[in-house]
């Protein structure tokens, strides 16, 4: 088996590189500029950080915002994908209501804050649904967009077997439709993010989300920039590993 790196992949290591050094001297060069006080270095932003997770709250506050998130996606992935699949396969339906929903997504989510926390209170259900109002509209959009460019063939030989609508979606629909409904889910996966902490920066005593709120209230800026690194790094790894499923996928698709 030959073990030689393809072009393509040492260009996209290379080009990464150079970003991730790009960001950094940028944020060395801005940070002396404005001062520590307003933009901490990287190194500086990095101890924090080490000094934040090695608090003994910290454990609670990223559990909390964990499980509001992780929660939050599984429900914005299993009603968008559902969602999308009725809209998608039955396209009058589909023509009516995609409007409905990009409209209805356009909508600025803080409006809704009210009603959310009148409806959930403080907590883990307002945090939830936070998360799933971000979410969800994306992977429906993508999943629609994804069951409209199945053959229509598929669908014909399912009526051929007589397949029940639930056959047709597992067995027919998910796995022609997985690579965009993955590429939905890698969009609905930093909305659903953002929205949990959001959430929880308005709605809850515990998290992530409400220790930057804090330091924003208290204008702590070193703790902000290391709290907002550590969410950035898990949003781009967990993004990368969709990314790769996805490409993966697609490939996979190609040569079969």
């Amino acid at each position: 088996m030959s073990t030689r790196v393809r072009p393509g992949t040492r260009q996209r290591t290379l080009d990464a590189v150079l970003l991730l050094a790009g960001i950094l001297l940028g944020w060395t060069a801005l940070g002396a500029w404005w001062g520590a006080d307003i933009l901490p270095s990287p190194w500086a932003t990095v101890q924090t950080l080490a000094e934040i997770m090695a608090a003994p709250d910290f454990a609670r506050n990223a559990w909390e915002t964990l499980r509001a998130f992780l929660l939050a996606l599984a429900i914005a992935f299993v009603v968008g994908v559902t969602l999308g699949m009725l809209l998608g396969a039955h396209r009058l339906a589909g023509d009516v209501f995609e409007p409905v929903l990009m409209a209805l997504y356009s909508i600025p989510k803080i409006s809704l804050y009210p009603v959310i926390l009148l409806a959930f209170g403080l907590g883990l259900p307002a945090k939830v649904a936070f998360g799933v109002i971000h979410g969800v509209v994306p992977i429906a959009i993508f999943t629609i967009g994804a069951v409209r460019n199945i053959p229509r063939t598929y669908f014909r030989t399912a009526g051929m077997l007589r397949m029940s609508p639930w056959r047709l979606g597992w067995r027919v629909l998910m796995p022609a439709a997985l690579p965009e409904i993955v590429a939905g889910l890698r969009i609905g996966f930093s909305l659903t993010l953002l929205g949990t902490l959001i959430g929880e920066m308005f709605a809850s005593q515990y998290g992530l989300g409400q220790m930057l709120m804090h330091a924003i209230d208290r204008n702590q800026a070193d703790d902000i920039m290391a709290l907002s690194l550590l969410l950035f790094a898990f949003a781009v790894a967990a993004s990368l590993v969709l990314l790769t499923l996805d490409q993966r996928l697609r490939r996979g698709l190609r040569h079969a």
